[in-house]
C-alpha cells in the first residue's frame, strides 16, 4: 500500500467558535501528539482526511505534512457527529523513530484448514497477540495462514512470523488455532 499523505497547517486559534469557523471552510481542527506527550494544534482538509481515514487501519502510518515538513503519524482518535457522520476533530500520534512500541493486535485468519475440509472443526484459541516493533515495522494486519492444519494439529505463536523487526511478546507455546475431529 502506498504511503497516505495528509497536508496540514499549524493553527493558533482554539475553542468552540474557532473550530466551528474552521469546519465551515472545509478544514478540520486536529492535534498532533509526539512521543514526549507534547501537543501541536493543526488543521487538515476535511475531504483529504476522510479519504485517508476511511481506507486505513489503526496501525497504518500516514505522512503528515505540517507546513511542508513531513512526519510519520498514526491517526489515534477521531471525534465525529453520529447523525451526520461528519468528522469534527482528529488526534494524531507521531511516534519516536528509535523507540519500539508495544501493542495488542487482533489476528486475522486466511485459508480453510485442511482438517476442516476433511470434516473437522476449527477452534480459535487466541484472538489477539501482543507485539513490539518500531512504528515503521508494525504490520497493518496480523494475518495467519491456517490452510495447512490437519485434524488433531494446532498452530502456535512460535509457528508464525510477521516479518523482520516484529517481536511477538505472547508466549511461544500459546495456541492460536487447532482443528478437532468431528464427534
Amino acid at each position: 500500500m502506498d504511503q497516505m499523505v495528509i497536508n496540514a497547517k499549524t493553527r493558533e486559534t482554539k475553542g468552540k467558535k474557532a473550530a466551528k469557523l474552521l469546519r465551515a471552510t472545509g478544514r478540520l481542527p486536529a492535534v498532533v501528539y509526539n512521543a514526549k506527550g507534547e501537543a501541536t494544534m493543526i488543521d487538515v482538509d476535511e475531504t483529504e482526511f476522510n479519504k485517508v481515514w476511511r481506507s486505513i487501519t489503526k496501525t497504518t502510518l500516514v505522512t503528515l505534512k505540517v507546513d511542508g515538513k513531513d512526519a510519520d503519524a498514526f491517526i489515534k482518535d477521531v471525534e465525529y457527529n453520529i447523525r451526520t457522520d461528519k468528522v469534527l476533530h482528529a488526534d494524531f500520534f507521531e511516534p519516536s523513530k528509535t523507540e519500539k512500541l508495544t501493542l495488542t493486535m487482533k489476528i486475522q485468519y486466511s485459508g480453510t484448514p485442511a482438517g476442516v475440509l476433511k470434516g473437522g472443526f476449527m477452534l480459535k484459541h487466541t484472538p489477539e497477540l501482543k507485539i513490539r516493533a518500531l512504528a515503521k515495522d508494525i504490520p497493518q494486519n496480523l494475518v495467519v495462514d491456517v490452510s495447512k492444519i490437519n485434524i488433531g494439529e494446532r498452530l502456535c505463536v512460535k509457528d508464525v512470523d510477521f516479518g523482520k523487526g516484529v517481536e511477538i511478546l505472547t508466549p511461544a507455546e500459546t495456541s492460536i488455532v487447532s482443528v478437532s475431529p468431528a464427534r
